[in-house]
């Protein structure tokens, strides 16, 4: 365990960043299950979203944002 304040605050902090985005995480592989699962244009937009959520958190590399939208609307052909 950490022992100064400021290690302490840290802590809290990442236990927070670390839930908020395991749901934008888990949010984006449930919206692309769903496309590759029932090949609907509706989801294919709520995926490409949920993508777009990601990249701007962060949480993944603007590339392989694109990769997966290449690959999803190539999907749906």
């Amino acid at each position: 365990m950490p022992i100064t304040t400021s290690a302490l605050k840290k802590l809290r902090q990442d236990k927070r960043r670390n839930l908020a985005n395991n749901k934008i995480r888990s949010s984006l592989r449930a919206a692309i299950k769903a496309v590759r699962q029932k090949e609907d244009l509706p989801l294919l937009g709520k995926a490409f979203s949920a993508l777009d959520k990601a990249v701007k958190s962060h949480i993944i590399h603007q590339n392989k944002a694109a990769r997966l939208k290449s690959k999803l609307a190539r999907w749906l052909r």
